[in-house]
């Protein structure tokens, strides 16, 4: 019975999730190391704890941004002509600190929504323009995702107002107001400090694209 059972009394050694096993009875050079999964599962959990003290996002707590964008207007006196106008907006961001698993930022904005029409056969001209100077308040989050920048906020300041039309004799009008907006948009950088951003909402414009830099 013994004659044709091999009993081996095993012995195990695990390092750094490596597992050596070692029959008893068996010359040290047939060790047989067996890497397991767990070495690389351990390694992934590392990192995992390691990334998840922060945001896997671009826009984090003290980062400074500036995007620059063109697209679609806003109407805020719902008195332009055409079914659409023109609108520019810069803004600049800072985190200032950290809501949830996003961040929270606050910043100034600036640009202007105009609106030209000319009517030969009617003898009319138009043109309607609104510059605007506003803080903004923004949630950022990066849902996980390398390098994506995703936000929503809001906006108040003052809309300068100005409104020129010809009709054979001359209307024009000048006015000072408070304007509330709201957004979103996303940033998606190629470089640590260089990116395109889209954003849209009611705001200096409807519906923008352009560049972001990432400055701090």
């Amino acid at each position: 019975m013994h004659g044709n059972i091999f009993a081996f009394h095993y012995k195990i050694k695990c390092t750094l999730g490596i597992v050596f096993v070692n029959p008893v009875n068996m010359k040290r050079k047939n060790t047989i190391p067996v890497i397991l999964s767990v070495l690389i599962m351990g390694v992934s959990a590392n990192v995992h704890a390691q990334s998840g003290k922060e945001l896997v996002t671009p826009f984090r707590k003290g980062t400074l941004t500036a995007n620059l964008g063109v697209g679609f207007g806003t109407n805020y006196k719902g008195d332009y002509k055409g079914s659409s106008a023109f609108g520019s907006k810069a803004a600049l961001e800072y985190g200032i600190w950290k809501a949830g698993p996003g961040i929270v930022s606050l910043g100034i904005e600036a640009g202007t929504s105009f609106s030209n029409e000319s009517n030969d056969i009617k003898k009319n001209d138009f043109r309607g323009s609104t510059i605007i100077v506003a803080m903004r308040s923004a949630w950022h989050y990066g849902w996980k995702v390398p390098r994506l920048d995703t936000y929503a906020g809001i906006s108040t300041g003052a809309g300068f107002y100005h409104y020129d039309y010809n009709a054979g004799s001359h209307f024009s009008n000048n006015d000072v107001s408070p304007v509330f907006g709201a957004f979103a948009g996303a940033s998606y950088f190629f470089t640590p400090s260089f990116g395109v951003n889209i954003e849209a909402g009611y705001d200096i414009s409807s519906l923008q694209a352009g560049v972001v830099f990432k400055l701090r």
